[in-house]
């Protein structure tokens, strides 16, 4: 009797200190959950407000008086539309260029009877600790004749040795017999490649897409190093990038603005709430895109670790 009560006391403790450790950790990822998704929510609520009532303040988590002009401003400019057209652009072409050209390199080192394997890969990896720096990569670029050129979004960047290390370690963790019994039937390395490696690195391939797409999308100082004086290759981020800081430069003065644009009926004033339309109008796409691979990029990433 008195070990059995021993028993209902200490499963009491155990399951009281369960409950508390429970709670803490429930309030730290509530508390964590509210700070990452508060400025996702006010951004969306002052984009949908009016853009001059947003100078007084006070939008946090609902617009006070909704409006759509300001996404109709944004989209009215002539090098958002040309800077969406390019980043679409660059975006599919770069991925899927990236792509190729990384799946084939990695499928090249990941061959046990490749002699330079070893060498080839300590060469890439070490490209991820030393680099040119900034200015050799300006330098060689000029020099290649990328200035104003929209290849210059496209080639220098066709390799990646992370995104090359995740799909060689992905490659390496497939079955050698599927290759073995290949090469019996008389299948070359393309064939083998084409109809067993690509089928069945589908995950990673997805996982990898998406870091190269995100990246692109997401890249603007290229635009600016390279591409500036040609409006024609500018891209959404960059014009982004400019946006945000003519908001900078003009927040001290953004009541005198306002009541400047609001008195010669212009509505062209750069204010918080064009800035927060133009800001969720540029990440739309990736966050459309993600929900479709998210499967894939949770199974990339772990089954490219898991050996047989």
């Amino acid at each position: 009797m008195e070990t059995t009560k021993r028993i209902k006391k200490r499963r009491k403790k155990f399951s009281l200190k369960n409950k508390i450790y429970s709670g803490i950790i429930g309030l730290i990822l509530l508390i964590f959950v509210i700070v990452t998704i508060y400025p996702i929510i006010n951004t969306i609520a002052l984009s949908f407000n009016e853009a001059l009532d947003a100078l007084r303040g006070g939008i946090y988590l609902w617009p006070r008086k909704w409006t759509l002009n300001n996404y109709r401003t944004v989209l009215n400019k002539e090098s958002i539309t040309t800077g969406l057209y390019v980043s679409v652009l660059r975006t599919v072409i770069g991925t899927v260029l990236h792509l190729v050209t990384t799946a084939l390199l990695a499928f090249v080192l990941s061959r046990k009877n490749f002699l330079f394997a070893k060498p080839m890969s300590f060469l890439y990896v070490l490209t991820m600790y030393v680099n040119g720096g900034l200015i050799p990569g300006f330098l060689l670029n000029r020099s290649l004749g990328f200035m104003n050129s929209f290849w210059v979004y496209i080639i220098p960047g066709m390799v990646a040795a992370f995104n090359m290390l995740v799909i060689r370690t992905y490659m390496n963790g497939l079955p050698d017999s599927l290759e073995e019994s290949a090469k019996i039937d008389g299948a070359g390395y393309t064939v083998i490649f084409f109809r067993i490696i690509v089928p069945l690195c589908k995950p990673v391939f997805a996982t990898v897409a998406l870091f190269i797409a995100v990246g692109q999308w997401n890249s603007w100082f290229d635009t600016m190093l390279f591409n500036r004086l040609n409006e024609n290759l500018t891209t959404l981020q960059y014009e982004l990038m400019k946006l945000l800081s003519s908001v900078s430069q003009l927040s001290g003065d953004a009541n005198i603005s306002a009541q400047t644009s609001a008195a010669t009926g212009s509505s062209t004033v750069t204010t918080n709430s064009i800035r927060s339309a133009a800001t969720v109008l540029t990440c739309l796409p990736i966050v459309a895109l993600y929900p479709f691979l998210q499967r894939y990029f949770v199974s990339g990433l772990t089954i490219g670790g898991v050996k047989e």
